[in-house]
């Protein structure tokens, strides 16, 4: 390999610029700035150039030759018809500052299409999980001494157990704003005993489940996208797999079942502080006893509102574990692949707890409802 050079010869009316060697990436004069810059210098003086003298030059020289001219062909140049085609395929691909332009009728299309695309690929690797996940479960019937206890019950306290006081809180402080507010309303028209049933069915029902949803979402759901994501980025899953070791039997099936389990007892745990914190305020509020509410809760709300709020509960963390260890095997291995592939799992799963929502209280209205 012969190291690029440059060469100038001053003629009477003009100015000869002689490029030898190989110009590649390799072989060009560090560092490529101070290079650049003596060629745009060259180049101002607008002389003729003549590169036949070059024995090699791959993209990098004919990026850096491209740029110095200023991104267009001098008027006089000397150059093999190889290097020629070389320079002219760099011509094409747009530089800094110039972005590729669609039609503008087109942009629209274009970005719906790709908004498509992403929801079908994430939509087939979410079914190819689920797959995977019935395979593993079929598995472990045939082999019980695979179960993966201990990956389950880590899950389980930290999904679980370690999110009671957040949730106990936040329901709580929801009962007590929802009473404080419905107060206001029910005493214009004397129906101050009807807050029990507003409090019961909506926190039992949907607020209950919903509320679990989203702080599971934000909590249980970023921390499972987030491990697994650093798995990836660390190569730890490239490394069960070199040992045999499954990665959905052992990082999937785990959190998927464990938020599963854990979620309708967490939407109990909130449903029951939100019906405390709302007593309590009846009571300060609009000077309703205890007595009175706990006796006639469930008269007012049929035990069904809290089937189906645990049946949401199951659902929500089925789907908020799968979404989250999807989006988790998807991390490419760099941070920022992480830190957007995390914002997504949250997103995402927030999204479709409230569509499963929406659907259900769609499909349940003539359930639990007393007329």
């Amino acid at each position: 390999m012969t190291a690029a050079s440059i060469a100038t010869v001053r003629q009477a009316s003009s100015e000869q610029v002689l490029l030898a060697g190989d110009w590649t990436l390799a072989t060009m004069p560090q560092p490529i700035s101070t290079l650049e810059l003596r060629l745009r210098e060259l180049a101002a003086g607008n002389p003729q150039w003549d590169l036949q003298a070059i024995a090699r030059m791959d993209s990098a020289g004919g990026i850096l030759l491209w740029r110095a001219w200023g991104r267009q062909w001098p008027a006089s140049l000397a150059i093999s018809p190889g290097h020629h085609s070389l320079i002219e395929r760099v011509g094409r691909v747009p530089g800094d500052g110039q972005p590729v332009r669609s039609p503008k009728r087109l942009a629209v299309l274009l970005t719906i299409g790709g908004l498509a695309l992403a929801a079908v690929s994430n939509l087939l690797g979410l079914v190819a999980l689920l797959g995977q996940l019935l395979l593993d479960l079929a598995h472990l019937c045939r082999h019980p001494g695979d179960i993966p206890w201990r990956e389950f019950s880590a899950n389980l306290f930290k999904s679980g157990a370690q999110a009671l006081p957040v949730t106990a809180l936040i329901g709580f402080l929801i009962g007590v704003v929802l009473s404080y507010l419905s107060a206001l309303q029910l005493s214009t028209f004397g129906a101050d005993v009807f807050i029990v049933n507003l409090l019961g069915i909506s926190i039992v029902r949907e607020l209950g489940p919903v509320l679990v949803a989203v702080l599971v979402a934000g909590r249980s759901g970023s921390a499972m996208t987030a491990q697994i994501g650093v798995m990836r980025v660390t190569e730890e899953i490239d490394a069960l797999a070199t040992m045999g070791v499954s990665r959905s039997q052992r990082l999937v099936l785990p959190k998927v079942v464990a938020l599963s389990v854990a979620m309708p007892l967490l939407v109990v745990w909130c449903s029951a502080a939100g019906i405390v914190g709302g007593m309590v305020s009846a009571n300060l509020q609009m000077d309703l006893s205890y007595g009175f509410f706990i006796d006639t809760l469930p008269k007012v709300v049929p035990v069904s509102n809290l089937w189906i709020g645990m049946s949401k509960g199951v659902a929500f963390g089925f789907l908020i574990a799968l979404i989250a260890c999807h989006f988790g095997l998807r991390v490419k291995p760099n941070t920022e692949s992480l830190s957007a592939q995390t914002t997504t799992s949250v997103v995402t799963s927030i999204t479709v707890a409230i569509l499963v929502d929406a659907v259900a209280a769609i499909l349940t209205r003539n359930v639990g409802i007393p007329l």
